[in-house]
């Protein structure tokens, strides 16, 4: 078992104003800008991808120098997907669910179990790391909503 203490559970809940299987598809349709789009601006390598699976690994540039993330997904379509992380400072598992909601809405929970170890750092704090993911979450929200509008219209167009 790997040190650095107890895992912490986390949930963050967004919704977005798509159907669901649009919010599935570009939820899932990793790409190596995924780290522009959220802000975070990570580094992002496909190394696999299959109909079912994708792995990928992710390097942050931080102050305290490199964090590396090796993520491991296994996509459950139509409404959720798994993913377990090992990384140089933390062990993730996150949940993902989807959910439709009235007006073409959908709404995505993210359960998370996160366990420190590596560089010894202890689990940030439960509502810090929440704000974050939310935030993260907020600028994919609105870019997955420009995406709909714009495939709504390309359809119109063809139509």
């Amino acid at each position: 078992m790997p040190k650095g203490g107890p895992s912490r559970h986390y949930q963050v809940r967004a919704t977005f104003r798509a159907p669901l299987p649009f919010v599935f598809r570009w939820c899932t349709d990793y790409t190596p800008e995924d780290g522009r789009y959220s802000g975070e601006g990570y580094e992002r390598r496909i190394l696999a991808r299959s109909v079912r699976n994708v792995v990928l690994e992710d390097l942050f540039d931080t102050r305290h120098g490199w964090i590396w993330i090796h993520r491991a997904v296994r996509l459950q379509p139509p409404d959720r997907w798994h993913a377990d992380s090992v990384g140089s400072d933390r062990i993730l598992s996150v949940d993902y669910r989807l959910s439709s909601l009235p007006g073409g809405r959908t709404r995505l929970t993210i359960d998370a179990r996160r366990r420190p170890y590596g560089l010894g750092k202890a689990n940030p704090p439960k509502t810090e790391w929440q704000r974050n993911v939310a935030r993260s979450w907020e600028r994919f929200g609105r870019l997955l909503e420009r995406d709909y509008r714009r495939s709504k219209a390309d359809r119109a167009g063809r139509g």
